[in-house]
């Protein structure tokens, strides 16, 4: 009965994980876009018009970073990371599929847990202070900065749902 309870609470968070996932992907899509567009009016009103134009630029770094942070929960979600097989290709297929499933995420999480905790303290400290890019927009950098720790809150739920299927695995397999 607990075990039913348990799986059903466990597959209503990963259905809400992966659409949430998904959505974001579509964003970094589509910020990639944006990214093009203004990088392409950058250029012709660098080399047609001979007037630079600085939001060009900005926008594109600002974006690329968006882009990064936003999509790496779905990439995760997915499996569709870069994975390095140097060390877990020389184990027995079990241990191999204890360490990639199971152990690279917990690392992952340790990983991500310091960088979501100095990322918060760092955007909360720019709300703080209010700071600002250094250009002629003088953008906010605070809710910028806030997106990363937010983002990385969801990679860490995603590697949470991953431990957790390997660990259930892995006890299914025990028990048989």
């Amino acid at each position: 009965m607990e075990g039913n309870v348990f799986s059903n609470i466990l597959k209503k968070c990963d259905s809400v994980l992966g659409w949430i996932s998904q959505r974001l992907l579509f964003v970094s899509g589509f910020l990639v876009l944006v990214m093009a567009f203004a990088q392409t009016y950058g250029m012709i009103t660098r080399k047609v018009f001979n007037n630079p134009s600085s939001g060009a630029y900005e926008l594109s770094t600002l974006f690329l970073l968006l882009c990064g942070v936003v999509a790496v929960a779905g990439v995760e979600w997915l499996d569709q990371n870069v994975r390095n097989d140097i060390i877990s290709s020389r184990f027995p297929p079990f241990l191999n599929k204890l360490v990639v499933e199971f152990l690279f995420p917990i690392l992952g999480l340790v990983f991500i847990s310091v960088l979501t905790w100095k990322s918060f303290g760092n955007a909360f400290y720019s709300l703080e202070i209010g700071q600002v890019t250094q250009s002629s927009w003088a953008l906010p950098l605070g809710p910028i900065k806030l997106t990363i720790p937010v983002c990385y809150i969801l990679l860490a739920l995603v590697l949470i749902s991953k431990i957790t299927h390997s660990a259930l695995g892995l006890r299914r397999k025990s028990d048989a």
